[in-house]
């Protein structure tokens, strides 16, 4: 296969700054003032100089960057800009996955243009975002889906990066546990504890270790340590819910033990919801257990909030205390999440 993965840098941000040049070269945030309780979707790369990330405190990034410009979210705006590079991509090929407003992955492999090189077609699809519309995107270019990912990342922002299929042997083993699709802090702590940092490292487990440390997915990961990816582009997914999950070798046997496991479980699922574009799409949050005797149990409550407000860490903790004076039991499983708005069937809102 040549797959294609478009991710335009800091998206949000870029399309405040096409609207209103006079935000160039200043540190941009977008998310609710500083005194209310908002996260921010993203920032630009002269705020993330101070420090400044999506997904943290509004108030947080003020105290870091004092100098910087907070923008409400303009969600209309974005999906529109959205559209528009959606019709280039479609120039090229049908196949295409929209993860968010803002990244998305193409199947060329049947494209004739530029004599069938996908590295060619990427880097017009950068050429013809710029031009038309004055953003910048970053694109890389694999035999499958999981390397092309890691490929867009690898040289942002504006970049190009390619990973033929020859180069894979010699690109796997260095590559950091952290790239791996679904290996977020939580886990690579709990790797890294285990001496596993490196791709090179996990390569050498057999798939009984592999199962032992990832459960029943212990082969999906090994593959993808070698970077194999079965995966197909998907043109008609649509995301229902985002959550993350941890199953603790030692059981958390109080609430005050449990309660310590969610910053991490948080941060973690932040940052999912931050790579997704999912904070406007927010229906309601839940918080899923699972006790020591196999007893599986979740909770959840309706979220009610601006456009860009996310729920707190303080939304889950007092979630886990509802279904701990529930329990009251051991718990070998805790996860967080959240249900998402679907599209309704007569219209394509998540375009691209």
């Amino acid at each position: 296969m040549k797959i294609i993965h478009i991710d335009m840098d800091c998206f949000y941000a870029a399309v405040e700054e096409k609207f209103n040049p006079s935000l160039k070269a200043k540190p941009v945030g977008i998310g609710g003032p500083a005194n209310s309780r908002s996260v921010l979707c993203t920032a630009n790369y002269e705020a993330r100089k101070f420090g400044v990330r999506a997904a943290m405190p509004s108030s947080q990034a003020m105290r870091l960057c004092p100098d910087l410009i907070l923008i409400p979210p303009h969600f209309d705006l974005y999906k529109k800009e959205s559209q528009a590079v959606r019709k280039i991509l479609e120039s090229f090929t049908p196949l295409i996955e929209p993860l968010s407003l803002d990244e998305a992955y193409l199947d060329v492999s049947e494209s004739q243009d530029f004599g069938g090189s996908a590295t060619l077609i990427a880097r017009e699809i950068k050429k013809r975002i710029k031009d038309e519309l004055s953003l910048t995107a970053s694109a890389g270019v694999a035999p499958n889906k999981f390397l092309a990912k890691i490929a867009s990342d690898w040289k942002k922002p504006d970049g190009l990066f390619v990973i033929r299929p020859e180069q894979i042997k010699d690109f796997m083993p260095t590559l950091k546990i952290e790239k791996i699709y679904g290996v977020g802090k939580v886990t690579a702590k709990r790797l890294h504890e285990l001496g596993l940092f490196t791709c090179a490292d996990l390569q050498k487990l057999s798939i009984f270790e592999m199962q032992k440390i990832f459960g029943r997915r212990g082969q999906y990961y090994a593959e993808l340590a070698k970077g194999i990816d079965h995966r197909r582009v998907e043109p008609s997914f649509e995301r229902k819910s985002l959550s993350v999950e941890e199953t603790f070798s030692v059981d958390r046997d109080s609430y005050e033990t449990a309660v310590l496991e969610l910053p991490e479980l948080y941060s973690e699922w932040l940052r999912r919801m931050e790579r997704g574009d999912y904070f406007d799409k927010i229906k309601c949050y839940q918080l899923k257990i699972k006790t020591s005797d196999f007893r599986q149990s979740t909770i959840e409550e309706a979220f009610v909030g601006d456009p860009g407000n996310i729920p707190s860490i303080k939304d889950f903790e007092r979630l886990l205390k509802k279904i701990w004076e529930r329990y009251d039991s051991p718990i070998r499983l805790l996860g967080i999440g959240v249900r998402l708005i679907e599209s309704k069937p007569d219209l394509q809102l998540g375009l691209f």
